[in-house]
């Protein structure tokens, strides 16, 4: 018998390599629009697109709000006019929904855990890239579902969010899951917030902070053949 049955992984940046796609998908609004791209431009853009998401996790707006509200702020820093953010932005997401770049191991470890443990994906992505992408990658045969903000009608960290998750998975208990990700601030936030076991992802070793409970921290996604057996 296993010691987490239910594994619930964050997407980006945990599985799917985020990272190499959103720069991507930048790149392609540069080409769309006439923009020269530079890492510069992206790592001034980046900024204030995760400065717009960490304002979504603290349900200060909406995903609609924020896939817009990035590239306003961003063109408004840059002085940059004429360009729309919502032709921006539709662009932007059409290319990431064809990302299926992975993090290190990632299509491995989730085969060879799926041998024994159910397989959950918990995203707050826009639901037409998060679909879009699982389809096409090789993680799609072994993921049992995506339960995705949009979807659920509420997002990471909120409590909300994973009764929905709870709420649709047959067997779940708040002992005999794992969360998985990345992000302090939605995934292990969240899983404080729950009440759930949780596994930080921290493959460029950050400071463990010392406001939320991890009770494990993992730099490679094998490590999780130990702690989940």
């Amino acid at each position: 018998m296993t010691s987490y049955p239910y594994l619930l992984f964050d997407a980006d940046n945990t599985l799917f390599c985020f990272d190499e796609a959103n720069v991507h998908a930048f790149r392609a609004v540069c080409d769309a629009f006439g923009l020269p791209f530079s890492q510069e431009l992206f790592d001034r853009y980046e900024v204030i697109n995760n400065a717009t998401w960490e304002r979504f996790d603290r349900g200060e707006l909406t995903k609609d709000e924020t896939v817009l509200e990035r590239f306003r702020a961003f063109f408004a820093a840059e002085g940059i006019r004429g360009l729309d953010p919502a032709e921006c932005n539709r662009v932007h997401l059409e290319d990431l929904g064809r990302a299926t770049y992975l993090m290190p191991h990632a299509a491995e470890v989730i085969a060879k855990l799926r041998e024994a443990h159910h397989i959950y994906l918990i995203t707050n992505a826009v639901e037409s890239v998060q679909r879009g992408r699982l389809g096409r990658s090789a993680l799609a045969p072994y993921v049992e579902e995506a339960f995705i903000s949009e979807t659920a009608g509420a997002a990471k960290p909120s409590v909300e969010y994973f009764d929905y998750v709870f709420a649709h998975i047959d067997g779940i208990t708040k002992e005999n899951c794992l969360v998985i990700g990345d992000s302090l601030t939605s995934d292990i936030q969240g899983a404080n917030n729950y009440g759930l076991p949780c596994c930080w992802y921290n493959p460029k070793r950050l400071l463990r902070p010392a406001a939320l409970r991890v009770d494990y921290e993992i730099r490679d996604l094998r490590e999780l053949y130990d702690i989940v057996k």
